[in-house]
């Protein structure tokens, strides 16, 4: 007798329950064998990360040989703002896993900087082999701030030649500049070797904005060392600059002329 379709359903459904609870009973062992790996895997001392799985050490410890290891703080040290390492407190500097009182030489004073040596040398001297010797001033000079190098300036007016301050030679119609140690000629004048001279200007012209050259009165425009005057063509006017000319709307240059300009045809 051949078996009814109606009769075939409930074993089906039977099979597909048997089926769907054997894979639910998988997934809870498999997640129970991974939480159990988790917290196998996890050392004294440290917590399992929040996001992306693994592991990390609890503050002031830090991983040695997949432990978390106390981090060892020597006295007049304190734990870094991320507990895994340590620092020395001021005036105190890492030596071979200590913290050592920073020795401060004579005319120098302790710094902030947690690099270097810890100290500068005072004004008016520099560093010399682990030390602080007196800056030896040249007539015209000044001590700096700096603790490197010769630890001087010269003077305004002044410029360095041969560990020497020498005078700056100023021309007459000249003055000192801002970094006093050149000079600059005044307004209307130009530098010519080691002397200023006077800025010619020729009739209808005027200094320029540099002081140093001069520019024509607007209609003329400069010819070697004279202005001379503009020949503007017809349907032209003097230009922005006042020193050339331009065409008129709907003219254009052509040669030293202004022609028509042949509008373009909008037919087909």
């Amino acid at each position: 007798m051949t078996p009814s379709i109606y009769s075939c359903k409930p074993a089906r459904a039977l099979a597909s329950t048997i089926l769907f609870g054997t894979a639910l009973a998988l997934l809870f062992a498999v997640a129970s064998q991974a939480d159990a790996q988790t917290s196998q895997a996890v050392p004294a001392n440290a917590r399992v990360r929040p996001y992306g799985g693994g592991w990390t050490c609890l503050h002031g410890y830090r991983e040695e040989r997949s432990e978390c290891a106390p981090v060892p703080v020597p006295e007049n040290g304190f734990l870094n703002p991320f507990g895994n390492d340590w620092e020395c407190n001021r005036l105190f500097r890492k030596t071979n896993g200590a913290c050592v009182a920073l020795v401060v030489p004579e005319h120098a004073y302790a710094d902030d900087s947690s690099y270097g040596r810890g100290w500068q040398c005072e004004q008016g001297y520099r560093e010399v082999r682990d030390s602080c010797v007196a800056v030896q001033l040249p007539a015209n000079a000044y001590a700096t701030d700096s603790s490197y190098g010769q630890g001087w300036r010269c003077e305004r007016g002044f410029r360095e030649s041969s560990s020497a301050c020498t005078a700056v030679a100023v021309p007459a119609n000249a003055m000192l500049d801002a970094s006093g140690e050149k000079w600059a000629c005044f307004r209307g004048f130009v530098k010519s070797a080691e002397t200023c001279a006077r800025v010619e200007i020729p009739a209808n012209a005027f200094l320029d904005s540099t002081g140093s050259g001069w520019r024509c009165e607007r209609g003329l425009f400069a010819a070697g060392t004279a202005c001379e005057p503009l020949n503007v063509p017809a349907n032209a006017h003097v230009s922005y600059s006042g020193n050339d000319w331009a065409c008129h709307d709907g003219y254009r240059k052509e040669a030293e002329l202004c022609v028509a300009a042949v509008a373009q045809s909008t037919s087909r």
